[in-house]
């Protein structure tokens, strides 16, 4: 299994010159590839090396750094290729798709720039880095990470780490290749209902409230809308950060949920039903006042967390379909519409059964994972005459 975990550059003001410096460099000698991929229509990256590489070793890229850049432009147009196929960017003719496919990729100033184990070398034990750069090799340069996160580069790290310029500080990502735990025997399921109102209710008891997120969110956006009127070059350059500090803290909720319903999973040798809630955005219908919340739900973030941190614990894990999960009797098994009668309630019209929405639906989802566990699990050879 593979993750990534981030650690925080501390260089020196030479040092820092030199890495803004070889973002700047190397960007702009990405941007010049992709020109000639695009002009050239070359498909394929050995090829594409033959028309750039001796160009990026002029303008003073090492022979690791240039293959990078031809690597990161030519992955750049696979990435696109795949949107195009997969109708991200709309329909055939849509303008959106014709100004992707009418000019070359382009890459900004600060994005990442991948580097291997002959461009950059950890010290674990000095928590240093030696990293290549455009004015030559930059040595005994700091870093800084979670005690946790440096004993899982010690022990973990394999392949590439990139090197991301954020609100001017430097950061090294880097890859950990860990061993999955061997899955333990299941005594059950525990279902996860997702919702807004309460982030998340699991059948084992707990429940994640969307009070205090949701008036994070509404302060936020009253932020963006004052300095949005203000106007004022401090106001504007607020507005930039503003984003990334909401996800920052929407992504910190998100790890606390996932971790805490994983833990309950393990410590009841339980599995964990997730709905699978694909595609949901565009299946809803809100009024006016709600279309500021889609955009800002984190149900695939949550998911994404609660899978990874499951495969870290050998915590087995389904998606099921949550189709009238919200309308079926946990106890009976009763669909009915009407047994949903506020956002709170669950009340069966058929056996009397009365119940926390959201605990009714998370039980539902346990059994539909039970249920697709026990599909998945079952031979599909033909029994033997």
């Amino acid at each position: 299994m593979k993750i990534v975990t981030q650690v925080k550059l501390m260089p020196e003001a030479d040092q820092t010159a030199a890495l803004r410096s070889t973002l700047r460099t190397v960007n702009e000698a990405a941007n010049w590839v992709s020109g000639v991929s695009f002009e050239r229509g070359v498909p394929r990256e050995y090829e594409l090396r033959k028309h750039t590489y001796a160009e990026l070793r002029t303008r003073g890229l090492g022979a690791q750094a240039a293959q990078h850049v031809i690597k990161k432009a030519r992955d750049a147009y696979t990435t696109l290729k795949v949107n195009i196929k997969a109708g991200n960017l709309g329909k055939l003719g849509s303008k959106r798709r014709r100004k992707a496919e009418s000019k070359p990729v382009t890459f900004r100033p600060e994005v990442a720039q991948p580097y291997d184990d002959r461009c950059l070398s950890w010290q674990h034990d000095q928590q240093t880095v030696s990293i290549w750069t455009t004015a030559g090799r930059l040595r005994n340069i700091r870093f800084v990470c979670a005690p946790d996160a440096l004993r899982m580069l010690r022990e973990h790290r394999k392949g590439e780490s990139d090197l991301i310029e954020r609100d001017g500080v430097f950061y090294l990502t880097a890859t950990l290749d860990i061993c999955e735990p061997e899955m333990y025997e299941l005594a059950g399921f525990v279902g996860v209902d997702l919702g807004i109102v309460n982030i998340a209710t699991t059948s084992a008891g707990y429940r994640a409230a969307g009070r205090g997120l949701n008036r994070h969110r509404t302060r936020q956006l009253a932020l963006r809308k004052k300095l949005q009127a203000k106007g004022t070059k401090s106001a504007k350059r607020l507005l930039k950060k503003r984003p990334r500090k909401e996800a920052r803290h929407t992504a910190g909720v998100s790890h606390i949920i996932a971790k805490t319903i994983v833990t309950t999973a393990e410590r009841t040798s339980a599995g964990i039903a997730l709905e699978d809630l694909t595609g949901i955005r565009s299946r809803v219908r809100l009024r006016k006042d709600q279309r500021t919340s889609p955009p800002s739900w984190s149900f695939h973030q949550l998911a994404s967390f609660v899978e990874y941190k499951a495969k870290r614990a050998g915590v087995p894990l389904v998606y099921v379909d949550p189709a009238y999960t919200s309308r079926q009797c946990s106890e009976c098994g009763h669909i009915n519409r009407r047994n949903r009668q506020s956002q709170a309630t669950f009340a069966c019209r058929a056996s009397g059964f009365l119940a926390h929405a959201d605990d009714n639906a998370s039980r539902n989802l346990a059994r539909k994972g039970e249920a697709v566990w026990t599909a998945e699990r079952e031979s599909r050879v033909p029994a033997t005459p």
